[in-house]
């Protein structure tokens, strides 16, 4: 390779590499900082939400069981007032 070629492509390439580190430090700093700030205290509002919607999801299936109920016991009824 011609050394004028590789003294003009060596600062580049050394300019690109520099901004490569210096980018992946501020965004690996960055992820740390919102990680590690409140984890324990977002983790126990997160199980507290988890519980809230199992609650939600039983009532929800209860009353959707008792609803089926319902008209399971209606049908009959209707079967035969039309004939």
């Amino acid at each position: 390779m011609d050394p004028g070629v590789l003294a003009l492509l060596l600062p580049i390439v050394a300019i690109v590499c520099i901004t490569i580190v210096k980018v992946v430090r501020v965004r690996s700093e960055g992820r740390h900082d919102a990680v590690g700030g409140d984890l324990p205290g977002r983790l126990e509002a997160l199980e507290h939400e988890v519980t809230a919607l199992r609650q939600e999801l039983t009532e929800a299936q209860e009353r959707l069981d008792f609803t089926e109920r319902l008209l399971a016991q209606s049908a009959p009824a209707q079967r035969l007032g039309r004939q």
